[in-house]
């Protein structure tokens, strides 16, 4: 399957396994005594700011528009 042949729900489930996968990969292991980069609780909590202003990122209705795709 193509992106242009996936509907709204699919592209933001796709985008959130996505983001899920990748937070996996940043987040360390807390059990292997890891702990938080300090860039990345900074960039974290910058993101929760953001939201709590209410500036969202960019809607998964207008990705698709400006990639042509119709969902």
């Amino acid at each position: 399957m193509q992106v242009k042949d996936l509907t709204i729900d699919e592209l933001k489930t796709l985008i959130r396994e996505t983001v899920m996968e990748a937070l996996e990969e940043l987040l360390p292991d807390p059990d292997k005594g890891a702990t938080v980069r300090e860039d990345f609780k900074q960039e974290l909590l910058e993101i929760r700011k953001r939201r709590e202003a209410g500036i969202r990122g960019i809607p998964a209705e207008e990705v698709m528009q400006k990639l042509g795709l119709d969902g």
